[in-house]
């Protein structure tokens, strides 16, 4: 596994030299740039994400990991609370009123949204009178850009299972691909479908199965283990 993880990496790396050897001005406008001093950032960027993804124990750690090495700023004890604390108030003065519920669990701030108001009954379309509260959202995770951000589809459990992981990582994509449009990098989110398999109540009642129909942002702060 290390002498893959290894060559990976190294072929990784040698397609971004590349790229800038045959491309030197895609990352720069200015012609007094020096060439070695550029090339030789990314290239130390690059090594930094790619052997982030290479490492860590799940999809949120490895994603903090690859921001970390690409040279995104790490919190650091008291100032972890602090900023998911303007944050989280960020983000109930510009969602209050839409239906979309934020909670705190810890450092982590939950966003969940029913599929009421985000996805009309078996569709991954975006509702189009959500996507102004996407854009509020999309403007505070750009200003605060040091968390990981983990978009989740949940379902209900009527119906097959197969079909409800699959409705679910979809709903979760357009989210992260809308939010994406609007300057949320994609980097920053793993984007995922928890189908029926993460429910919140298990009654055959339409209040239980409306509760389980969401999707889920997490917003994870980027801290440096």
């Amino acid at each position: 596994m290390k002498k893959t993880s290894t060559f990976v990496l190294a072929a990784l790396i040698g397609a971004i030299v590349t790229g800038c050897a045959t491309n030197p001005n895609s990352y720069t406008t200015n012609p007094d740039t020096n060439d070695r001093t550029r090339n030789g950032a990314l290239i130390g960027a690059a090594v930094g994400a790619v052997a982030g993804v290479l490492s860590g124990d799940d999809a949120v750690e490895r994603r903090q990991r690859a921001l970390v090495g690409a040279g995104v700023g790490a919190l650091a004890g008291g100032a972890v609370g602090n900023y998911q604390d303007r944050q989280e108030r960020a983000l109930r003065d510009s969602l209050q009123g839409t239906g979309v519920g934020v909670t705190r669990q810890g450092d982590n701030i939950v966003l969940t949204m029913p599929d009421a108001i985000t996805f009309s009954t078996n569709s991954s379309a975006l509702q189009p009178q959500f996507r102004p509260v996407l854009d509020n959202l999309a403007s505070t995770l750009t200003q605060y850009n040091q968390t990981v951000i983990n978009v989740a589809g949940h379902t209900d459990q009527r119906g097959d299972a197969n079909y409800n992981l699959n409705l679910s990582q979809q709903r979760a994509e357009s989210v992260a691909g809308y939010l994406n449009t609007k300057g949320v990098t994609r980097n920053r989110m793993v984007v995922v479908g928890r189908g029926e398999t993460q429910l919140l109540c298990t009654e055959n009642t339409e209040s239980c199965w409306s509760r389980n129909r969401r999707v889920e942002i997490t917003l994870v702060p980027l801290t440096q283990g």
